[in-house]
């Protein structure tokens, strides 16, 4: 089947079709007063496990809902591997960080701790529901994990040298990214390290520098803002290392 549903809704739980499917208020909420779908409307359900369902709804509760599991849409597919670390930024600018990285493929955001991170405070809760959102939007069906906050050195230190990590760096020593990256192994587990607003205290550059997992790469002549600079790599490493060539079925 390869009927296609606007609305797509994200299921922690198994998906399989002639079953059912359960939904939180939260999805009830945006079923019933945002989307105007009743009992009886057709959606969307999906994870990576079990891959996208076409689904009716059978129940809008106060406390929660259901779904009738229908048939498949999308079986289960592989997704690349890219983390986004990045320091914590202004609310606003990392909600535009987690929405347009999962947009375009990140696996996994990661907070990092710096000398010069500004500001500490990680909503958690929120950052899953902008990933979640993003998802929905962008036909995913993996939604991207949010780490915990973790101090540079802390990270570093337990990190799996089989991941190579690329370190934007904006002081104007590095290679240029697209040369950087030209030697990635397309599909192989990678990183992307975006520093705070102040940019990395030359003691941590110079750590990064003697770690042979670490490629410092710059992002040409312009001083980019954080949120910035996360979005360009993002896209510089999918168009040359990552899963851009595959392009969209269907």
């Amino acid at each position: 089947m390869t009927e296609k549903v606007a609305t797509r809704l994200y299921i922690a739980g198994s998906l399989a079709e002639g079953g059912t499917a359960e939904i939180d208020a939260a999805q009830v909420h945006r079923l019933r007063h945002v989307l105007r779908l009743g009992v009886g409307a057709v959606v969307a359900a999906f994870n990576p496990g079990d891959g996208e369902f076409l689904c009716r709804v059978t129940e809008l509760g106060r406390n929660g809902g259901s779904l009738a599991v229908e048939a498949k849409l999308r079986a289960a597919e592989p997704e690349g591997d890219l983390w986004l670390l990045f320091a914590p930024i202004k609310r606003l600018r990392l909600d535009l960080v987690i929405e347009k990285g999962t947009e375009l493929g990140v696996s996994a955001f990661v907070p990092v701790m710096t000398e010069r991170t500004q500001s500490e405070r990680i909503n958690r809760d929120r950052l899953v529901a902008q990933a979640i959102a993003a998802a929905e939007q962008s036909e995913r069906l993996a939604v991207p994990e949010i780490g915990p906050a973790e101090r540079l050195p802390k990270l570093l230190a337990s990190w799996d040298r089989a991941r190579r990590l690329v370190v934007c760096d904006e002081t104007g020593g590095a290679r240029p990214i697209a040369d950087v990256l030209a030697d990635f192994k397309r599909g192989a587990p990678a990183a992307i390290l975006i520093g705070p607003e102040g940019g990395f205290a030359q003691s941590e550059l110079d750590a990064l520098a003697d770690l042979p997992f670490v490629s410092r790469a710059g992002l040409g002549p312009r001083v980019l803002r954080a949120e910035t600079a996360a979005l360009a790599a993002l896209a510089a490493f999918q168009a040359i290392a990552g899963d851009w060539p595959r392009g969209r079925s269907g």
